[in-house]
């Protein structure tokens, strides 16, 4: 297992915490698939500074989480995938945004040119560094510094995603091209700061940027797994897929990416963040899917 290990200085200047890691790899004995599975947002160690400056209760923070996302896609390198985990919670930082995606409203010096205050992601109060979790509550009691962004970029952020491009890199290395399968849960309902407020959301969301961003061959091999487990399925809305689906998908260049969004309410308590019942049937089918992933060959995808 390999891990990058880098430490939030408090904004305050006082005591100097652990040092917590940004992300770990689970490795196979070969890496013998074009497959990387990641998961951006299933890290659950807090940084405990930025929980007591949080106005809001650690499992209220919590509820950002893709919850144990990570978990139900370990048996990636028992066919032969590394599985990319963040650590670090997405209420912290998130590694599925652009670099620089801020909203200045949140922050108590001007931020640079460079910074992108416009996204819909920011005007939702998710940006790279969060205003609220994914209830609509306020995560901060005060305004933060453009340094303290910067720092929790440079020490999570950017050694998350080196870790990922490193994996592209040596998968199309290998075997010539390379599938990432970016792994992530959702509420049951839409949020209220979502398109689909207040409305029930269909048990599996599958976005590959409405076909840009993944071979039609590898969206539809997921999509008839899932379906074949008997899970209602969209494509696309309303999620397509963030950052690490747009950014790396790549058809041309042969990166193909592809996002998974699971309904939590098939796996997970939401509200007291734990898994349920049901846990280990969808972790089995979730294998199902990695099995049928690993199926696929070289050949299959060149005639795409």
């Amino acid at each position: 297992m390999m891990s990058s290990t880098k430490s939030f200085p408090p904004a305050t200047g006082e005591n100097t915490p652990e040092p917590v890691a940004a992300y770990d790899i689970r490795t196979p004995d070969s890496h013998s698939v074009p497959l990387v599975f990641a998961s951006p947002h299933s890290g659950r160690d807090y940084p405990p500074e930025f929980v007591a400056g949080a106005r809001l209760d650690p499992v209220a923070l919590r509820r950002s989480e893709d919850g144990f996302v990570d978990d139900l896609f370990a048996a990636a390198p028992e066919y032969g995938a590394p599985l990319l985990r963040a650590l670090f919670p997405r209420a912290f930082i998130d590694a599925n945004r652009e670099p620089f995606e801020l909203d200045q409203e949140m922050f108590s010096d001007p931020l640079p040119g460079y910074v992108n205050t416009e996204s819909s992601r920011v005007a939702a109060g998710l940006g790279t560094i969060a205003k609220v979790v994914s209830s609509g509550q306020d995560i901060y009691p005060r305004k933060l510094t453009f340094a303290e962004a910067a720092e929790r970029i440079d020490s999570y952020y950017r050694p998350y995603h080196k870790a990922l491009e490193t994996l592209i890199t040596d998968t199309k290395r290998k075997f010539g091209y390379c599938v990432v399968v970016d792994c992530h849960s959702m509420p049951s309902i839409g949020g209220p700061l979502d398109p689909d407020a207040g409305r029930g959301r269909a048990e599996f969301i599958i976005g590959d940027c409405f076909g840009s961003a993944c071979a039609p061959y590898i969206t539809d091999a997921i999509e008839r797994v899932i379906r074949g487990c008997g899970y209602a399925v969209a494509r696309n809305k309303p999620f397509a897929g963030g950052f690490t689906t747009r950014h790396y998908g790549q058809p041309r260049d042969g990166v193909h990416t592809v996002q998974i969004e699971i309904n939590r309410a098939l796996y997970m308590d939401e509200i007291n963040i734990r898994k349920n019942d049901n846990f280990d049937r969808v972790a089995a089918q979730m294998t199902d899917v990695v099995a049928a992933l690993a199926r696929l060959t070289a050949q299959d995808l060149a005639a795409e």
